[in-house]
């Protein structure tokens, strides 16, 4: 097993400009102290400088500022966007332990939080769900988590200096978005990679429990370290990996369904089928409607979203035709019929037509349909399309990619006494917990 390092790079804000506050004393590398205090950080004619209240001086960047004391001192974030591109995003100011670098990406200047992997996971099992779960769930996040955060730092080596994940001709637009987005830190703080806000969002005794319970362990499959990936709610079957990111075979994130027995399977990847599914409300884990577990689960912007496990979108053909445009980047005309072209086990949309009166296309993976067919994003990939006169309708199942953990079905487990070993051993099949 290749070993880690205990510091992360977490990637917080892209702005042109970046303005924080400072808590305590800070420090740069050649030892002048900037005391606690507003700053904000602009780029003008390829100079960069910093300003204060009381000053404002030419630096250089990246500009690296360390804590004097780490104990005692944060910095904070202004405006930091949340759920980019999703339809809860917002913003909010955040603070943070540890590190404050920023760079120049070009595009924007970005904020990035240098700390250790045990306090980013304390954020994050609290950013990604609410800080009340049950220990059990929290103790599987945070396994998750470590284990997917780890990989990813070893994947960014193997695909450093590869092409885009991206296929683009006439007839057909295929895209999967993942680490090759990021090549200036490790991770992004939003849900592209996992949500981290910071020593903002409350730490319980529980999360703190649950990060010292497991430090260091993290999901094993033939001697490495598990990509483990987690969604909000698979609607009762999870999906494989290769359907949603590159074309690689992850024994361990194989399709399940999200029930304490295997029940019969339909094969959701033909027509007939994913319709009778998406259509039902089948037995499910994460078919739940307890209130008191999903407000212990969810976050409050999580909440706004309802009627996740099944919901519905409906548009006109003129607003869909301009918002494919819109979105794509892609002039279909009029669009006459979306024809599914290829589905995975849990009935998600990997490929789909979209036929129009310019041009006809397939486009997939799951979250370039999911974009195409929304202001935001759709809930997820698996849905039914009704046309009826000037008007498509999407019946749709679940709430993400559906690829390993289910947030919500582990909630349940955990609200019913499933411990967070097996929890795991539920969603992740053949991965093992080792401590390293």
């Amino acid at each position: 097993m290749t070993p880690v390092t205990s510091l992360i790079e977490v990637g917080i804000l892209f702005s042109p400009t970046i303005r924080f506050r400072l808590n305590g004393c800070f420090t740069t590398n050649n030892r002048t102290v900037y005391p606690a205090g507003t700053y904000t950080v602009t780029k003008t004619e390829g100079k960069y400088f910093l300003e204060s209240q009381e000053n404002k001086e030419e630096v250089k960047l990246p500009l690296l500022l360390r804590p004097v004391n780490f104990d005692s001192s944060d910095f904070e974030l202004t405006d930091v966007v949340i759920g980019i591109q999703f339809h809860w995003e917002r913003k909010e100011n955040q603070r943070f332990k540890g590190q404050l670098k920023i760079i120049d990406e070009g595009a924007h200047l970005t904020a990035v939080n240098i700390l250790s992997v045990e306090d980013y996971l304390l954020s994050v099992i609290s950013s990604e769900m609410s800080a009340t779960s049950s220990l059990e769930l929290l103790k599987a996040h945070a396994v998750i988590s470590r284990s997917w955060l780890l990989a990813q730092k070893a994947k960014a080596k193997e695909i450093q200096g590869k092409a885009r994940s991206c296929s683009h001709t006439g007839k057909e637009y295929i895209r999967w978005y993942d680490r090759e987005d990021h090549q200036h830190f490790d991770v992004c703080a939003d849900d592209h990679c996992q949500r981290y806000q910071g020593i903002t969002k409350a730490y319980t005794p529980e999360v703190q429990e649950a990060v010292n319970s497991t430090c260091g362990e993290v999901l094993v499959y033939d001697g490495q370290i598990c990509d483990a990936r987690f969604s909000k709610c698979c609607g009762g079957i999870t999906e494989r990996f290769e359907n949603t990111w590159e074309p690689v075979e992850h024994p361990y994130l194989t399709s399940i369904a999200d029930s304490p027995d295997e029940l019969p399977r339909q094969d959701l990847s033909r027509e007939e089928e994913a319709e009778k599914w998406i259509r039902s409300t089948p037995p499910a884990f994460c078919n739940t409607d307890d209130q008191n577990i999903l407000t212990e689960v969810l976050n409050d912007y999580d909440r706004e979203t309802r009627h996740f496990f099944r919901w519905k979108e409906s548009f006109t053909t003129q607003t869909l035709s301009e918002l494919v445009r819109r979105k794509l980047g892609i002039d279909f005309g009029t669009i006459h019929e979306i024809i599914p072209i290829e589905r995975g086990p849990s009935g998600r949309l990997i490929r789909v037509k979209i036929a129009g009166s310019r041009k006809t296309m397939t486009i997939g993976k799951e979250l370039v349909i999911r974009k195409a067919f929304s202001e935001t994003h759709l809930y997820s990939s698996a849905f039914i399309i009704e046309k009826n006169g000037d008007r498509f309708t999407f019946y749709g199942a679940g709430w993400g990619h559906g690829v390993g953990l289910c947030q919500i079905g582990a909630a349940v487990m955990g609200a019913q006494g499933y411990t967070y070993r097996q929890i795991l051993r539920h969603y992740f099949k053949g991965s093992q917990i080792e401590k390293i």
